[in-house]
């Protein structure tokens, strides 16, 4: 019966009276609060709060039974639709947050949910009833979604997600420790290997003059030796008779009638007057 004739703002206006024209004040500019899973004067205190079982247990998507505390924050945006285009839009908010939350929490392991994914869920949860209250055209425009608390049910299940946690803090310490004891070491370990490898190399290098050395005092012996075969092949025997026996003296016979010269070793290397009485 009647219609919506007009919508103003606040200030003085003038109406006819009841029942020609009626007015129905309308708290447009208001944050209005809806509390989710707990009860309590003070909307931000969920810890001093009265839980609400029903409202806050939900399953999330690897069958864990969780509780949930949020709130959602919210204003009328068109006050028309607002009061005519549902008899409790307030409580039809009520059901598509509850509807949505328990859609997104069913979706998400209980870690997470826990843990460290509370503002994507928030997000999710968001996304998904600003498009509910588009379709169902309340009237109503959500500003925000805030999760207060998340907990197993029970006090066991709490105690050992809180060991889980504990154990997950240690577990990402380790591997921090393991990581930083691997970036001291590994630079020294790269340094002790690259000074063997310049060492192993400076070595390699000094065998292969060394053999190129040694390569040239044969080359060098074997042009002596074509040269004078006899001579060289005594003197390289007289040298190396020195060298195992140093300081000794040889007697040579190098008459046909037996006679014994005595001459000293030295006197065949360094070419003295001696050296020459064969």
């Amino acid at each position: 019966l009647g219609k919506v004739t007009s919508v103003e703002s606040a200030g003085l206006h003038f109406k006819l009276p009841y029942p020609i024209q009626n007015v129905i004040k309308v708290e447009v500019n208001k944050t209005q609060k809806l509390q989710i899973g707990y009860k309590s004067e003070k909307e931000y205190e969920s810890y001093a709060a009265a839980s609400i079982a029903d409202e806050a247990k939900m399953i999330t998507g690897d069958f864990n039974i969780v509780n949930i505390d949020f709130f959602i924050e919210w204003k009328i945006s068109d006050p028309v639709k607002y009061l005519y285009n549902s008899d409790e839009p307030a409580k039809i908010l009520k059901m598509i947050s509850q509807s949505s939350a328990r859609s997104v929490i069913g979706s998400k392991n209980v870690d997470g949910v826990l843990t460290t994914e509370k503002s994507i869920i928030q997000a999710e949860i968001k996304e998904k009833i600003v498009n509910k209250l588009e379709s169902y055209d309340l009237g109503i425009q959500l500003l925000d979604v805030k999760i207060q608390d998340s907990e197993p049910p029970t006090e066991e299940v709490i105690q050992a997600f809180k060991e889980v946690e504990t154990a997950k803090q240690e577990k990402e310490t380790r591997i921090n420790e393991a990581l930083a004891y691997r970036n001291k070491t590994l630079p020294e370990a790269e340094s002790k290997a690259d000074k063997l490898v310049r060492e192993a190399e400076s070595y390699r290098e000094s065998k292969i003059n060394q053999a190129k050395g040694d390569v040239a005092r044969f080359n060098a012996m074997y042009e002596e030796y074509a040269k004078n075969k006899d001579i060289t092949r005594t003197r390289m025997y007289l040298e190396t008779i020195e060298e195992i026996l140093p300081g000794v003296k040889v007697y040579i016979d190098s008459s046909e009638g037996g006679v014994q010269k005595l001459l000293p070793l030295e006197g065949f290397n360094t070419g003295s007057g001696n050296g020459g009485e064969n």
